[in-house]
C-alpha cells in the first residue's frame, strides 16, 4: 500500500512540473494609440481566458499579466507535455495626465483593449471668443 501512495505523490508532483515547464514569459505586442482624450492600448495575448488575466496599478505603473490555457480534451490530464504555453507580462509606466481610475478593459479574440482617458485638465479645450 505504500508503494501506491509514493506512486501517487510522484506522479501528482510530475503533473505540478510538467505545467511549470511549459510556461515561458513573453512580451506581448503592444500597440499605443494617442488621441485628444487618451489613450488605447491593444495587447495580442492569443490563448489567454479572461479568468488568467490580471491587471494592476500601481504607483504610475501599469502591470498586464496573462498566461495562456492549454488546450486539453475534456477529462483528460496533462502527464507530458512538449509545447510550451506563453505566460505574457507587460509593464508600462503612466503619464500623470492619464486617469487610472476610469481605465476600461475589454478582451476579445486573444487582444486585450485597455482604453485610459486623460484626466480633464489634460484634455484640449475651446475658448470662445466674444466680441468685446
Amino acid at each position: 500500500m505504500s508503494d501506491n501512495k509514493q506512486v501517487a505523490l510522484s506522479h501528482a508532483g510530475a503533473v505540478a512540473g510538467a505545467e511549470r515547464d511549459r510556461q515561458r514569459t513573453v512580451l506581448p505586442a503592444v500597440d499605443v494609440v494617442e488621441d485628444a482624450s487618451g489613450i488605447t492600448l491593444l495587447a495580442d495575448m492569443p490563448g489567454v481566458p479572461k479568468d488568467r488575466l490580471e491587471l494592476k496599478i500601481e504607483g504610475d505603473a501599469l502591470l498586464i499579466e496573462g498566461s495562456a490555457e492549454p488546450a486539453t480534451p475534456e477529462g483528460l490530464q496533462v502527464l507530458h507535455a512538449e509545447v510550451r504555453v506563453p505566460r505574457y507580462r507587460r509593464s508600462f509606466t503612466l503619464s500623470r495626465e492619464l486617469d487610472t481610475a476610469r481605465i476600461d478593459a475589454s478582451l476579445k479574440d486573444g487582444v486585450l483593449s485597455l482604453r485610459i482617458p486623460k484626466e480633464a485638465h489634460a484634455q484640449p479645450r475651446r475658448i470662445a471668443v466674444t466680441a468685446g
